[in-house]
């Protein structure tokens, strides 16, 4: 399966579509990069490379509503939808003061 992410959007699955944020993606070659904000998130980017399977390997930062820092990486798995948009199964890990992680979901949008 091959992915070309540049000029995609992905929001993250479930909850109002106001109070969460949206990512547009970039991609040249193998190299991916992405900004994103909304809701919570003033500001955030993310950048990293995609394998020739379309799986993304990305390290990330933001800087939350209330001026917190966050950075952290992850690995994002495609599944392409049955309306062909695609699918981000994003196992994530954040780093720092308020260290977690865990797995998101993030759909394409049209």
């Amino acid at each position: 399966m091959t992915i070309q992410y540049d000029n995609l959007t992905f929001r993250v699955v479930g909850g109002d579509d106001g109070e969460l944020p949206v990512a547009r993606y970039h991609q040249d070659g193998d190299l991916v990069w992405a900004e994103f904000g909304g809701g919570s998130v003033r500001r955030g980017s993310l950048a990293g490379t995609c394998a020739p399977d379309g799986v993304l390997r990305l390290a990330y930062c933001m800087v939350l509503a209330g001026g917190e820092l966050v950075s952290g990486r992850c690995v994002s798995t495609p599944t392409v939808l049955d309306d062909g948009r695609i699918r981000l199964s994003e196992e994530w890990e954040r780093y720092g003061p308020h260290p977690a992680a865990g797995v998101s979901y993030l759909e394409e949008t049209r």
